[in-house]
């Protein structure tokens, strides 16, 4: 008879540094919740290398009334965020780029009329959470919710990344000058720190510049509310 308890010990996963989230404060009481196309156009004309890096992209603006992609606003063209001081503005960035990001401080920006003024900031690693949730993937037009999660399993296989457990959220439309963007709100679950460091770091589907495709980490499946702030 041989009795082993002992189980293999596998070294502790270490969050790489190589992509990062640059969190800047910032001072702005109002935002109009749709303000992909405003916050993307302002900050490209800053930084305009955010469009061509690979693993760079902007995270839209949300504050405690905007919700985590689980419901869905009345009337999204006239809603507006309320921004308290704890807010933050993020983009995702390749850390060679952050001194490059820092050109973003002491910046005013104009979001589709609302004045943006942009502060310090602070470097924040990638999680290794199992959970990742995204507010917006994009998605086509009149795309149900079965064919919008077969499409992001399909994503990420082709990343070496066989998901056990998804969520699909609402359905978004974003106004751009050429057109409405569609997009829905994805929770992945079940990944190993590796896999969960690695779609953050390179996003699901195209429109990273405009906010589609980011993940953060979630504490767990159910759709709650974010954060207050």
């Amino acid at each position: 008879m041989f009795w082993n308890d002992e189980k293999e010990k596998r070294p502790e996963f270490v969050v790489p540094d190589d992509v990062v989230d640059l969190a800047f404060k910032v001072s702005c009481p109002t935002l109009p919740l749709d303000h992909a196309h405003a916050l993307s156009t302002q900050l490209l004309n800053v930084l305009p290398w955010l469009a061509d890096e690979v693993h760079a992209g902007i995270h839209l603006i949300h504050g405690a009334a905007s919700g985590n992609g689980w419901y869905r606003p009345e009337d999204t063209s006239n809603e507006l965020l309320h921004l308290s001081r704890r807010t933050r503005m993020r983009l995702r960035v390749p850390r060679h780029r952050l001194d490059d990001a820092l050109a973003l401080t002491g910046q005013q920006l104009d979001i589709a009329g609302h004045k943006l003024k942009v502060g310090e900031s602070s470097v924040l690693l990638l999680s290794s959470l199992s959970t990742l949730f995204s507010r917006h993937v994009l998605t086509d037009a009149g795309l149900d919710e079965t064919g919008f999660l077969e499409q992001a399993a399909a994503g990420l296989r082709d990343m070496g990344i066989n998901c056990r457990k998804m969520l699909g959220g609402i359905s978004h439309t974003m106004q751009f000058p050429d057109g409405p963007v569609y997009t829905r709100s994805l929770m992945v679950a079940d990944l190993e720190p590796e896999q969960s460091v690695h779609l953050q770091q390179l996003g699901l589907g195209g429109g990273r510049s405009i906010g589609c495709g980011l993940f953060l980490a979630h504490k767990g499946i159910k759709p709650v509310n974010e954060d207050k702030g």
